[in-house]
């Protein structure tokens, strides 16, 4: 090997490796300041069970995928249940997102510096808006990866991209149907264009294949884990795609506000894919059937599908992590077609860097995932007070943001009263770790609470479903007591009993001022 190739080879392996390590602490850092219950404590609970041999569809409610539950207790398993291991699992994977953005623009042939520098810049943006493992962020990013799968199909020879495109896009599916169907959605039309354009018989068998796996994978995962497929097809298809409608008012009335200046810098860092590609095809119309076309329309794909779900869902704003990544694809094209006018260049490596900055203060720093914008973060206490599991999480959340450690007090109370308690009893609560801190198992028949969007209520399609689940939950653990620990931000009455039993089937004690006992009493419903 030539010197040169060696010092190449050693500046990238330099690279990836304090891409790695700086992705790691960036989120580490963020994920262990403040807190969100009903979001922050999505997949603890959750990923507790599953390493405990439960599975979601069959043992709790979910209407979210279960790779993300899966995945964390693997991380349990490694690292023990703790929340360090809780937030390194997403760190690991801001790490793996960052590390896949590099090695994308490194294909693409650009300078390394800057394949670096977007990588960074991304590092930065993405997991630690959360901090934690969640859904939508995992989704987008998920399928994010999946677009620079299919991005070098196109480009190179290696038919793995399009055997692997289509395994991570499930990956993605099944953790958030949202955004990865309507992403995947449109690469399936692209990639049918390109095979129409481009027909090879080798690359299609590695498509299929690909795609054959996935299958295969997710009938596995049933099988494994015992899952009726009516109680999957339910949850996860039938009950979401009855909330899609109501989810359209988010988008509609369609305005200039909320869809073009909110996401401004989003659709700058686009536009000189979209001068090329309006040059190119006033130049010949032969650039439609092109492979940088069907990239130019993979990245737009993927900025529009992630804009509509990121206006369809009420979580924190977090897809500017788009910028340094538009930016980055903005440079490869702009090398290729503007190689003289550098002014314009370093213009958008400037927007990249001062963009970053700014969202990464207003989002992240601020803690804006969390509704912890107007929290003085120096109130936050360490919540080994609560329990040595939670050791390092600065415990700060939006309902005692002055006084969070009469929150952890009252907590403690409550949970210290749930585990004198012997009794077999379901806990109702937005902190999703109270049985894992605790000698109490819960055996919920959710994964998380959140009345309407995740949990039917009387009057919509899958209510019965839910009701009978929640009832089997009940009679087949021989369940003898509900307990409700507030803030319950997903219910809009105290009583979240409601229709699932009637008064007949309980008494109902107030325990303390966030702590309610429900004593299940003998009734029809429960025989």
């Amino acid at each position: 090997m030539s010197k040169e190739k060696n010092i190449s080879k050693y500046k990238t392996t330099t690279f990836v490796i304090l891409l790695f390590i700086s992705s790691i602490l960036f989120n580490q850092y963020f994920g262990h300041l403040g807190i969100q219950p009903i979001d922050s404590f999505f997949s603890f609970n959750s990923g507790y069970d599953v390493l405990n041999g439960y599975f979601p569809f069959k043992d709790y409610w979910t209407i979210t995928g279960p790779v993300i539950d899966l995945t964390q207790a693997i991380f349990f398993k490694i690292f023990g249940v703790s929340w360090f291991s809780y937030v390194f699992h997403a760190s690991i994977f801001n790490s793996i997102f960052s590390i896949a953005t590099f090695y994308t623009f490194y294909k693409l042939k650009l300078n390394i510096k800057y394949c670096f520098l977007y990588a960074i810049l991304l590092s930065i943006l993405a997991y630690p808006s959360a901090g934690t493992p969640y859904v939508d962020h995992q989704s987008a990013y998920l399928s994010t990866i999946g677009v620079f799968c299919f991005i070098l199909a196109l480009i190179t020879e290696n038919k793995f991209y399009w055997f692997s495109f289509p395994i991570i896009f499930a990956l993605a599916f099944f953790t958030k149907q949202t955004p990865a169907g309507y992403i995947f959605l449109i690469l399936s039309i692209l990639s049918l264009i390109y095979f129409l354009c481009n027909f090879d018989i080798k690359k299609i068998i590695f498509l299929l294949a690909g795609l054959l796996t996935s299958f295969l994978i997710f009938f596995l995962l049933l099988k494994t884990g015992e899952i009726p497929f009516k109680l999957f097809y339910q949850q996860y298809i039938l009950f979401p795609l009855s909330l899609g409608e109501t989810r359209l008012e988010f988008i509609f009335p369609i305005e200039f506000q909320r869809i073009i200046l909110r996401f401004k810098l989003i659709h700058l860092s686009s536009l000189i894919m979209i001068i090329v590609a309006i040059k190119n095809i006033r130049k010949n119309y032969s650039y439609l059937r092109s492979n940088e076309f069907l990239i130019t329309l993979s990245l737009l794909g993927l900025v529009f599908s992630l804009i509509i779900h990121q206006l369809m869902t009420i979580n924190g704003m977090f897809i500017y992590f788009l910028i340094p990544i538009l930016v980055g694809f903005s440079h490869v094209y702009f090398d290729k077609y503007f190689k003289k006018i550098n002014l314009i260049l370093y213009t958008l490596i400037t927007l990249s860097v001062l963009s970053t900055a700014h969202y990464s203060h207003k989002y992240i720093q601020q803690r804006h995932f969390m509704d912890l914008h107007k929290a003085n973060f120096k109130n936050a206490i360490d919540a080994k007070f609560l329990h040595i599991n939670l050791k390092g999480l600065k415990w700060l959340t939006p309902q005692y943001l002055n006084d969070p450690k009469k929150e952890l007090i009252i907590l403690k109370e409550a949970i210290e009263i749930i585990e004198q308690d012997k009794l077999k009893k379901v806990i109702i609560t937005d902190y999703q770790f109270i049985s894992v801190i605790s000698s109490s198992y819960d055996y919920s028949p959710s994964k998380y609470w959140y009345e309407f969007h995740v949990n039917p209520v009387k009057g919509q399609e899958y209510f019965e479903n839910y009701r009978n689940f929640f009832l089997n939950k009940i009679k087949d653990n021989q369940i003898k007591k509900i307990y409700t620990v507030k803030p319950l931000i997903g219910f809009t009455d105290n009583n979240v009993l409601n229709d699932i039993l009637p008064n007949s089937c309980y008494i109902k004690k107030d325990l303390t001022d966030i702590l309610t006992g429900y004593t299940l009493q003998e009734c029809p419903d429960l025989k």
